[in-house]
């Protein structure tokens, strides 16, 4: 009793109890804190987060979002290639059937473009990279001054600056060959959406046998006026001498104004015969 009533043995049990409880007290503190712990470590296994803080599962979306888009982008780059190919096979091929020559210069003066009817009209394998001084340098305006210019290069400056298009010109036009050409050409600028000048075309157009045939017609009528006015002298001189003929009692001077008259007449055979073959090899010819 004497011991239970000793104030240090008191003490000391009042600090035992204290410790015991404050151990307690730690040892559930503690456990609560490692299944908060534990939990928290649960809940992030199960729901990991990204870099940037979203889960895990929402950032897979968002890729697989981005890869869908950047699929469907790809989908229509290939459209819009495909469609670009199938419009520049389509205007090859229609460029190829033309019966005219067709050239595109770019806006720095060059061939980038020629199909097959301007190779052969111009009589070069390949213009492309060529400038139009090069492939007109032997070409001159037939009516020889049009619009007060002399030269081709002067005639067509206003297409080539992007102001007008140029139609009418026709050119004799000598190829690498020596093979001569008459060429109606017509240039015209090409402009973009916001009215930039993006390059020039040229369209050759072989006038050759037409000219021909004109001159052909011309050089008929020419003809044909000869052919009148003489037919129409040796008609007169046989009117002459037919009237001579007819006044004449000189047995002599008749045979002679007779046989003037027949000769007259061969002449006159032969003139037409001439005009009517020539005629005729024409008409075959054309």
């Amino acid at each position: 009793m004497k011991l239970l009533v000793n104030p240090m043995v008191l003490r000391l049990g009042v600090l035992l109890v204290v410790a015991i409880a404050a151990f307690v007290l730690g040892a559930i503190a503690i456990r609560r804190m490692r299944k908060s712990m534990v939990a928290e470590t649960d809940s992030f296994s199960q729901s990991p987060l990204a870099a940037e803080g979203l889960p895990v599962h929402s950032y897979h979306a968002v890729i697989q979002q981005l890869k869908q888009q950047k699929h469907e982008l790809n989908a229509l780059q290939l459209a819009a290639r495909r469609k670009a190919k199938a419009s520049d096979t389509l205007s090859a091929t229609v460029l190829a059937n033309l019966s005219c020559g067709v050239l595109f210069f770019n806006a720095s003066g060059l061939v980038r473009q020629a199909n097959s009817m301007a190779r052969q009209l111009l009589g070069f394998a390949s213009p492309v990279g060529m400038r139009a001084a090069e492939l007109f340098r032997t070409a001159t305006l037939r009516d020889g001054n049009v619009g007060g210019v002399s030269s081709v290069e002067e005639a067509v400056a206003p297409a080539v600056r992007g102001e007008s298009v140029v139609r009418g010109l026709v050119l004799d036009y000598v190829g690498p060959e020596g093979i001569r050409r008459v060429l109606d050409l017509t240039v015209s600028p090409v402009l973009a959406e916001d009215a930039s000048l993006m390059g020039t075309t040229f369209v050759l157009t072989d006038k050759t046998e037409i000219s021909r045939i004109r001159q052909d017609q011309e050089m008929r009528e020419e003809v044909s006026a000869e052919m009148a006015l003489g037919l129409r002298s040796s008609l007169t001189t046989i009117a002459g001498y037919a009237q001579q003929l007819a006044h004449s009692r000189d047995a002599e001077l008749a045979r002679q104004l007779a046989d003037d008259i027949a000769k007259e007449a061969a002449q006159l055979d032969r003139t037409i015969g001439s005009f009517l073959a020539g005629a005729k090899a024409a008409t075959t010819s054309s």
